[in-house]
């Protein structure tokens, strides 16, 4: 299958990377060069830590990158089978993007969304003689390594899209589930607010942030408690999430926690800026455990 990735970032790149591992013909685009050799970079490292580990050979990994085509031309998506659209956040830029496509993709392309809380059926109605074929594909951080894919259908979908995706998830050695939109899909709207009360209850001075995740690990069997998962995420995906979910029900459970507006505004992101509740050893790097 001719797959197109579009985002090139980090969940852009280990998706990516999923496909190519799956053997199909993947092309990742983004808008500058510097972003696809950046994606190229982290996948590259990936293979390495797994050549590393004796969990691949040398010769594969150099076969599965020699095999990686990159671009920032969209037109290189003319003759694909599948999108897969793992672009920023912003519902005006995925509609930028899906309706270019839409002029240059052939009829039985199916358009996918990696979208984490935008709406798919909002999605699909900006290319409406094809919105059968929209779905949402919602892989989790690191998409690599993590198993779930929430396969969403808009409210347009034809059961043949979903069918083609879901089954293709499958392949790739994921586990789809099936989901109908709704605010959040599945994981996030259970997640995002159990975060958002964690960021409370270090707010009102209840327990600090590293006694909330241990409680929540022992207590409820979490593999990572909610503040740093919360970190990993990142706080502007979590505060986007929030407000949509807020905005979407109205709510008033779903209204952000104030301390989650501010780490935002002060910058600090999580990991992927190198400090949210917890300290790391620059962006992306490892956790500095304070004794």
């Amino acid at each position: 299958m001719k797959v197109c990735v579009f985002g090139a970032g980090n969940m852009g790149a280990r998706i990516t990377e999923v496909f190519l591992n799956a053997g199909h013909d993947v092309t990742m685009i983004d808008i500058k060069p510097e972003f696809t050799e950046r994606g190229k970079t982290v996948i590259t490292h990936d293979y390495e830590f797994l050549v590393s580990k004796g969990k691949m050979t040398a010769e594969r990994k150099d076969e599965l990158l020699a095999s990686l085509k990159t671009s920032v031309d969209r037109k290189d998506a003319a003759d694909a089978d599948f999108i897969m659209e793992v672009i920023l956040e912003r519902m005006d830029l995925k509609k930028d993007l899906l309706e270019d496509l839409d002029k240059i993709c052939p009829a039985h392309t199916i358009f996918a969304s990696n979208t984490s809380g935008l709406s798919i059926t909002e999605m699909a109605a900006c290319i409406p003689h094809r919105s059968d074929k929209f779905i949402g594909c919602h892989f989790f951080n690191p998409a690599q390594i993590m198993k779930l894919v929430e396969v969403t259908r808009a409210i347009q979908t034809s059961d043949e899209t979903f069918q083609t995706a879901f089954d293709l998830m499958a392949s790739l050695g994921k586990t789809p589930v099936a989901v109908k939109e709704g605010p959040g899909f599945v994981v996030n709207r259970i997640l995002i607010p159990m975060m958002n009360e964690a960021m409370g209850i270090v707010a009102d001075g209840i327990a600090s942030p590293a006694d909330v995740d241990i409680a929540m690990q022992l207590g409820a069997g979490m593999k990572s408690g909610p503040l740093h998962t919360a970190d990993l995420v990142g706080h502007d995906v979590n505060l986007a999430i929030m407000e949509t979910l807020y905005r979407e029900t109205g709510d008033p459970k779903y209204r952000p926690h104030p301390l989650m507006r501010q780490m935002v505004r002060a910058g600090w992101l999580g990991v992927k800026t190198g400090k949210g509740f917890f300290d790391y050893d620059g962006p992306f790097g490892k956790e500095i455990v304070k004794k």
